[in-house]
This record gives structure tokens, sequence and C-alpha cells, in this order.
């Protein structure tokens, strides 16, 4: 009897735990259709810029300068000026279309940058006919006076506003760069997060020598990265009633394979088919299904979360025990 790979993320019920995070290939229809023939269970739109609708001189020369080269999503989409002389229509006209085209759930994706546009725009995304809203969150507290406290509770509020106004189920995709964040995990929780995605990938400007000016540095995710998303959401699961994503670093099935076994509902992948193509989703999904066989798993269900902290025999191995191990251990090529 062949393992059933279904599992629920944010109360949607999806055929598979393999999910294509936020970038350029979700809002266009064709390539979404091919997604969803290849096996993806549901698919993430890229986010939606605050800035693409207010679109003033000030506020596209910010996004020219902090936004573009921020997020993982926007890869092969740095937006030109040409570019934003449309407001959201097109991108709400994208998740009608895209309702019509694929069964699967269709999660829109909102970056603002003031409460009153992320509820606005939030409920615009609702009526459009998304399945769900992932608030992708970006803020870097360049205001020295600024405490780390101000930064939490404008996250937290943002979070409770956008709850306040839709009825979807909602996910917040952010960064670890939290002193407390398994703290800050159950804040968001309180707040009204449906679920967490773990982690944004904030990449940074590098400076062009010959122009002397910064320019966007877009470097697709290794397996590496999933380590840390891995390690808090083995911490998470268990602790917090909230549906987790790990998103960064997920590459193949053996990855997936580990995302589940940490306790995540969902793994999202984007690096990995830019780079392997849509082929790649059905070799993740296929990958998953014979190791769980070989292992004797029955559902994803049974599987997940079945290492994570909560269910670890070594807890510590999840705190400052398996630091310890990891250095001491480590040998190199040194004689």
């Amino acid at each position: 009897m062949s393992a059933d790979l279904s599992t629920t993320y944010l109360g949607l019920k999806l055929k598979n735990p393999l999910v294509i995070a936020a970038s350029p290939m979700t809002q266009k229809l064709d390539s979404l259709i091919t997604l969803e023939e290849k096996g993806a269970a549901a698919a993430v739109f890229p986010s939606l810029f605050e800035e693409q609708i207010e679109h003033d001189s000030l506020e596209l020369t910010k996004l020219h300068e902090f936004g573009t080269d921020s997020f993982a999503e926007a890869l092969s989409y740095f937006p030109e000026e040409d570019d934003y002389h449309v407001g959201p229509e097109s991108y709400l006209d994208a998740i009608s279309k895209a309702k019509k085209a694929v069964k699967i759930p269709i999660i829109a994706s909102l970056n603002g940058t003031s409460k009153g546009g992320w509820v606005r725009y939030a409920k615009m995304m609702q009526d459009a006919g998304a399945d769900a809203l992932e608030l992708n969150i970006y803020f870097i507290a360049t205001d020295l006076t600024m405490t780390g406290r101000d930064v939490e509770a404008r996250y937290v509020d943002l979070v409770a506003a956008v709850k306040q106004s839709v009825s979807i189920p909602l996910a917040v995709k952010v960064g670890p760069y939290f002193s407390s964040m398994g703290n800050m995990a159950k804040r968001l929780v309180d707040a009204g997060a449906n679920g967490l995605v773990l982690f944004n990938r904030f990449l940074q400007p590098d400076f062009d020598l010959e122009t002397l000016e910064p320019k966007p540095k877009l470097v697709l995710s290794t397996p590496f990265e999933m380590l840390l998303p891995l390690r808090w959401i083995a911490i998470l699961r268990g602790q917090l009633k909230v549906s987790l994503a790990l998103t960064s670093g997920l590459h193949d099935a053996a990855g997936l394979i580990k995302a589940l076994l940490a306790g995540a509902d969902v793994g999202m992948v984007v690096s990995t088919v830019y780079e392997e193509g849509s082929s790649q989703i059905a070799k993740i999904l296929s990958g998953l299904r014979e190791w769980m066989e070989e292992k004797e798993y029955e559902s994803v269900e049974q599987l997940k979360g079945s290492m994570s902290q909560q269910n670890c025999a070594d807890p510590a191995a999840f705190e400052r025990g398996n630091y310890m191990k990891a250095l001491t251990s480590f040998t190199g090529k040194f004689i």
C-alpha cells in the first residue's frame, strides 16, 4: 500500500507537503499549471510590495535602494521604473486567473511598510480569491534609538492588524534575527498568525567597484541554509499550536524528509526548481514516498515531528550540546 503523502497547512488540505515558495514563476499562469502537473501541492505568489501601489518618486527610490535585492522571491524580478505604472489590479487579476486555472491552493504574499497598507491590500487579496495570505515582513531598524522591543512590537502590531481584516488563514514569514526567537514566535501566534514560515532570506546589496554604487546581489540558496530553520522548527513543534513551513535550503527529497521529521507541515522550494527544472518536484516527492515505504511510515502525519525536540531522546542536541559536539569532533585537513 502506497504511503499517504497528504498534509494540512494553514487549515488547507494538501495532497503532499511540497509547496512552491514565493517566486516569479508562481504568478505566471503557464508556469503555475506546469508546477501543479508536476505535483506541487500549493503555490505562494511573489510578494506584492506596498511601494508598487503607492508609486511616488520617494517610495520608488527607496525600493530601488533597499527593497528589490532583499528578498528571495526577488529572483529575476528586479523591477524597473516602467514596471510601476500599475496598481494592485494586475496582481489581483493574476490571483483570480490562477484560481480558475489550477486546483491547488493559491497563497498570496504581501510585503508592506505601513499598517494601513498591509490591512488594505490583504483584504483585496482575500477578495480576489486567495486561499491564504503570507505576510513577508522585512524591517531594518536603522534608527539607532529604536530598541529591540520597539522592533518586535512593530511586527506583532502588523500581524494583529492584518488578522483582524481577513478571514483566510494567515502565515507570517520572518527572519531568525530576534534575541529570543521562541518567544517572538509565540507572540506572533498570539497576535493571530495561523502559520510561521521559517526563515526569510534577507539578501544583502553588494558594491560595484566600477560605478561605486550599491548593486543587487542574488545567490540561490544552498542545502546548508536549511539547518537553522530545521533546528527552530524542531524546537517549536509541540510547543505552539500553529502550522510550520520550512523554507530556504530545501533542495531534494532528503531535505523534505528532514523538514517533516523536525515537525514542518510543509517544505517550500524555489532555488532547486530554478536550477533543475520543474521535474525536480516529482523527483522530490518520489524520493519521499520511497523513503517512507522503506522505513514503514504509512503517512506524512505519522512522520511529522518524530524527531522534534519534544520527541527526541536527546533534547540537548537542539541546544548547546550539539554545538559543543560539532566543534570538538571536527578535524578537517589540518596536520
